[in-house]
């Protein structure tokens, strides 16, 4: 695995955040180290997967990245089944069909091109029983997040799941801004350098775009979701169930 760097390197001044090859090559790494977490947040969505999949149905992730998610899910939901990704960086797609590959589960995952901020009618969603949408969300535009939710929800069979993970913001400024500290105590433990968090929060500013869990929840219940709860928080991140 590739180490993160990007943000060490150079003095360039810091643009919009992108999925780039650059990125591709060490998104396993970042997210590792960036995610409170990870690995254990990986078991949850394996476990709920399993218990919420319906036999005949298939499994979407939703900015799929490098594929990390999908082969975890295939793994454990041993029942025929199709495990498809959509995402919108053709470098990630790449880095993800190699390590599908790698991995021998090419005849069961299909990953695809697929903007969530776009026409949603391009991407095919069929027959769903699980969807993931795992630190997608606040990459999606504002003005299209109840779309998607409400096309996610019309794709799901009945007792489908939607499992959202994402970052958000609290309803207290002060408590916000010692759970970002806290976040940024533990990239740190994580090898990251107070230069590195500074030129990646500036490059997400305008890019990545958080609600609050209220906000979240009332957005995915007013789409169509009759149950939703959170199976996950830790600071600034949270995980949702929303429940077909």
């Amino acid at each position: 695995m590739k180490k993160d760097q990007i943000f060490a390197l150079g003095s360039a001044p810091v643009g919009d955040f992108e999925f780039n090859k650059e990125v591709a090559e060490v998104f396993d790494d970042m997210i590792a180290r960036s995610v409170p977490f990870y690995l254990e947040q990986q078991d949850m969505f394996k476990e709920i997967g399993k218990k919420f999949f319906i036999p005949g149905t298939n499994v979407y992730d939703l900015g799929c990245s490098t594929a990390t998610t999908l082969i975890n899910l295939c793994r454990d939901i041993e029942q025929p089944a199709l495990f498809i990704g959509y995402d919108n960086s053709i470098p990630m797609l790449e880095r993800a069909k190699r390590k599908i590959e790698e991995n021998g589960l090419e005849n069961r995952i299909r990953v695809r091109y697929g903007d969530l901020n776009g026409d949603l009618s391009k991407i095919q969603l069929d027959k769903a029983s699980v969807v993931t949408m795992c630190w997608t969300l606040q990459f999606v535009r504002p003005l299209k997040r109840d779309g998607l939710i409400r096309w996610i929800y019309n794709a799901l069979v009945k007792e489908g799941v939607l499992i959202v993970t994402d970052k958000v913001l609290t309803n207290d400024t002060h408590i916000n801004r010692c759970f970002i500290e806290l976040y940024y105590d533990f990239k740190k433990r994580n090898g990251y350098t107070d230069m590195e968090i500074l030129r990646k929060r500036e490059s997400l500013e305008n890019v990545l775009i958080p609600y609050r869990i209220d906000e979240n929840i009332g957005m995915l219940k007013a789409n169509g979701f009759e149950i939703v709860d959170t199976f996950f928080q830790c600071y600034n991140f949270t995980g949702f169930l929303c429940l077909k």
